[in-house]
């Protein structure tokens, strides 16, 4: 099988991050409006900034999908029509979608965008892809419980012009492809509009009919047990096996993560991507780096997923349902100022004096230490205390903007030394 041309598509749950993720690296931005999509709690995207968002990918070449993957009820029908319509004037480049009569609509009324078929479709088998390319579909994106031999038998019986997606990277669902009925079913919250409460990451106990108010361990510590609660999907170490699967785009899951996530994330697979395409010894030999940086953002320790066969116990973290959190988001450099001082919209706390890191598109990431710091008004602060304010910076070594400000986590390098 030739090697295809392979897109790697980043989440963004705001226009910041948005821009965050096309200068990181990404190809394809992943994005979803007010209504329609599946992560109502993420802060998502007016149309101004939607539109806005698509103006600033597409000046850097840069591709913007549309999630519009909700389940509809009738009463969802009307509304996403008007939805679509406001969508083909501001000119996406696809729209992700699972429902038919979603898809219908679609069709209706901007024919001309393409349409991407969301995993939430449970598309796994070759003639669920043909079926949905005969409806107009240009792409689907496979569902996660497929291994990569199974994803070579679609790519031998679809259409060579046929696109497929599969997530590589982030959170796994405990449900079939992420159609999860225990929100709903606990908290009236369905996951299946967006609204997912997650609850297979809550402590769980078993209670015996006859025993009620009697919670009976299945833990291993004193913390209880998270039996629904996988790890994280990470493929950083197996780019030429997903390259040579056939698909076409490589899907990090997050759309309510942080521009420290996205950035981190989309850099390590950028590098990884482009080193193997370079040549197979030049990315074998920067492994080590990938392996660094990708745990560099949080995540819940890693998992192949379902690529190389089902998952084994192995696969579920038992003892806790945090994140490893190695290091703390400060910000992005927005501007450089007359003074030759970055401006930043601080995230969390820090001060005159630290030693902290710019991250940098390019991979490198470089050491500074804070000299100075000032409010909008002037007045020289000596840390910031308060999360979102604006603030000025007089760094050791000059940032560029859109560059990252990070700073390793003190409590995860205590733990570090102590496990």
């Amino acid at each position: 099988m030739s090697m295809r041309k392979v897109e790697l598509l980043v989440p963004a749950s705001s226009l910041e991050v948005l821009k965050t993720a096309v200068i990181f690296g990404a190809d394809a931005v992943y994005i979803g409006g007010e209504a329609f999509g599946l992560r109502a709690k993420a802060k998502n995207f007016s149309m101004e900034e939607m539109a806005e968002g698509i103006r600033f990918a597409h000046e850097h070449q840069v591709k913007v999908y549309v999630t519009a993957n909700i389940l509809a009820h009738n009463y969802d029908l009307e509304g996403a029509r008007a939805y679509f319509k406001e969508l083909k004037e501001i000119g996406p480049d696809a729209l992700i979608i699972s429902d038919p009569g979603m898809f219908t609509i679609a069709k209706e009324e901007c024919p001309e965008i393409d349409i991407h078929i969301s995993t939430q479709a449970n598309n796994t088998n070759y003639l669920t892809y043909q079926f949905w390319q005969k409806q107009g579909a240009t792409r689907v994106v496979s569902a996660r419980e497929l291994s990569l031999q199974e994803i070579k038998e679609i790519r031998a019986h679809i259409p060579e012009e046929m696109e497929i997606e599969s997530f590589i990277h982030g959170a796994m669902c405990i449900s079939y492809s992420g159609r999860c009925l225990l929100s709903n079913y606990f908290t009236g919250r369905d996951a299946n509009h967006g609204a997912c409460t997650h609850p297979c990451r809550w402590k769980y106990a078993v209670v015996e009919e006859k025993r009620p108010g009697e919670y009976l361990p299945v833990y291993e510590n004193e913390r209880g047990t998270f039996i629904f609660n996988s790890k994280d999907l990470c493929m950083i170490e197996y780019i030429p096996e997903v390259l040579n699967a056939g698909i076409d785009s490589l899907k990090i899951e997050g759309r309510m993560k942080t521009a420290l996530y996205v950035a981190t994330v989309a850099r390590t697979y950028r590098k990884a991507i482009d080193d193997y395409l370079e040549s197979e010894e030049k990315y074998r030999a920067n492994m080590d780096w990938y392996k660094a940086e990708i745990s560099k953002c949080t995540y819940r320790q890693f998992t192949t997923g379902f690529f190389f066969g089902k998952p084994d116990e192995n696969t579920q973290i038992y003892d806790s349902n945090t994140y490893v959190n190695e290091y703390i988001y400060l910000g992005i450099i927005e501007a450089i100022d007359d003074r030759r001082l970055a401006r930043i919209e601080q995230k969390n706390k820090f001060c005159v004096g630290d030693r902290i890191e710019i991250m940098k598109p390019d991979g490198r990431n470089v050491q500074t230490q804070v000299l100075d710091m000032f409010d909008e008004e002037g007045n020289h602060l000596e840390s910031c205390p308060h999360s979102k304010q604006v603030i000025y910076l007089k760094l050791s070594e000059m940032p560029e903007v859109y560059d990252l400000l990070r700073v390793e986590n003190p409590e995860q390098r205590i733990n570090n030394v102590k496990g």
